[in-house]
């Protein structure tokens, strides 16, 4: 396998990348990006060398999320962006050293971090354009805003992409985007979100409000390892209503979905008004409504089972908890199993109360059973006629300085699975919920039609 220290280090300059696609109906207009040559960026001192552990909840999950960031100050602007955000990841790196070194193979066939100190990926850009010209951010357009994050060119898996590669774009206005490809097996939401506050905490002098907590070792699987639940998230679903097929036979749409409080009150009411439950979250209620509209717009047959799977943050339900700050994932997907006639016929209630019953399944025994069913069997999650649900509406992602103020946007670049849908928290207050999702351009037609009914 090539070194793919030398990939990054190739000296490349990209200049209108790509042709920015028609997006007039919601403003964006085309973006070109001028990138210079990628830097690797090491660690300010020295730091652990050797080979780094990763738990059996951060195999599961070893996909590149990417993010964006937009920044825009009165007081300053763009020059010495690029300066601060580099020289303070020398200095965090400190910290979150594996970052700075990357994935290989261990002899048990897992996935390990090799601690090389080499370096995370900085890469300078400018836009040709005002960052307000970029549009709406709050659904995926990952052609225009794949231009703000940085791809290693040539890779071919995760082994060949570093664990961090980050872009500073400046624009024209003075405001500048920062772009993240991160690998989620370094982290879950919550780990994610305290890197890149401590991050800019680092940017602006401070001492880290939530140090990282590194020995990952406090979850490894049992010895002899004791699978003690039937993980019906891994089980495989026969695809018997075609939705494979109608994925590939359609062309592809990306929505956001806005639910006010006001609407999310609607929801809760209409579950709760029959008396079949006495109460549920917004999670709960947004989630089985959700699932309950996707089944109908993709057509499934009654008969066809469809699975939701959805993550819940493990770390207060570990006994003991796991230490704050821990730096790895501690989250764990849970289940919930339906036939879409039982689904799409009965009331919202129903599929409610199954996401209930999937949140009430995730306590220490479930959690430590999961990682060592992993042991056992490498298994990975099934999607086939599944919904994946990720929540980032509680991560606060939007209190990230580097010295400009918070950012005045901050979103995905694109869902990473077409299974996947994404709840985005929205407004000054956070109250509001943006659900991004794509579906088929019919099955998009039908899904939109019953957002209109709430």
């Amino acid at each position: 396998m090539p070194n793919p220290h030398q990939t990054w280090k190739t000296k490349e300059r990209f200049a209108k990348l790509f042709s920015g696609p028609d997006m007039e109906k919601d403003g964006t207009s085309s973006l070109s990006v001028d990138r210079s040559v990628p830097k690797l960026i090491s660690p300010a001192e020295e730091t652990k060398k050797g080979m780094y552990f990763l738990s059996n909840l951060d195999q599961n999950i070893a996909v590149i999320i990417r993010s964006i960031y937009c920044f825009k100050s009165e007081e300053k602007g763009n020059e010495g962006s690029a300066k601060v955000i580099a020289d303070a990841l020398s200095k965090v790196l400190m910290e979150y050293y594996p970052l700075a070194g990357h994935l290989t193979i261990s002899p048990e066939g897992k996935l390990i971090v090799d601690c090389t100190g080499e370096g995370a990926v900085v890469v300078e850009a400018e836009a040709n354009c005002e960052m307000a010209d970029i549009g709406d951010i709050t659904k995926p357009h990952p052609e225009t805003l794949g231009k703000l994050v940085y791809d290693i060119p040539g890779a071919k898996n995760i082994l060949e992409m570093p664990p961090l590669v980050a872009q500073v774009t400046k624009f024209k206005c003075g405001g500048f985007v920062l772009g993240l490809c991160m690998n989620h097996c370094m982290f879950d939401g919550i780990g994610a979100m305290e890197f890149v506050n401590s991050w800019g905490e680092t940017a602006r002098g401070l001492l880290l409000s939530t140090p990282p907590f590194m020995d990952r070792t406090i979850l490894k699987s049992r010895d002899p390892p004791k699978v003690k639940h039937v993980h019906q998230e891994f089980t495989e679903i026969e695809d018997e209503s075609q939705i494979a097929e109608l994925y590939s036979a359609d062309e592809m749409q990306y929505h956001s979905f806005f639910f006010d409080p006001e609407k999310l009150v609607r929801i809760k009411q209409s579950a709760t008004e029959s008396g079949e439950l006495e109460r549920c979250t917004t999670f709960e209620a947004l989630s089985g409504f959700v699932w309950r509209a996707r089944t109908k717009a993709l057509g499934m047959l009654p008969d066809q089972s469809t699975k939701l799977l959805f993550a819940v943050d493990g770390r207060p339900k570990f006994e003991p908890p796991l230490p704050k700050g821990y730096f790895g994932n501690g989250i764990v997907l849970t289940n919930s199993i339906s036939q879409a006639g039982d689904l799409m016929d009965r009331s919202i209630s129903y599929a409610i109360r199954l996401v209930q019953d999937a949140v009430k399944m995730v306590t220490d025994r479930y959690m430590r059973s999961a990682i060592d069913y992993f042991e056992v069997t490498r298994a990975r999650p099934s999607l086939a006629c599944t919904l994946l649900i990720t929540t980032w509406s509680r991560l606060s992602f939007h209190t990230t300085d580097f010295g400009w103020g918070e950012p005045v946007l901050s979103g995905p670049v694109a869902l990473p699975e077409k299974e996947v849908i994404l709840f985005l928290s929205h407004g000054k207050e956070r109250r509001s919920i943006n659900v991004l999702l794509g579906l088929p351009s019919p099955a998009m037609k039908i899904f939109k039609e019953l957002m209109d009914e709430i």
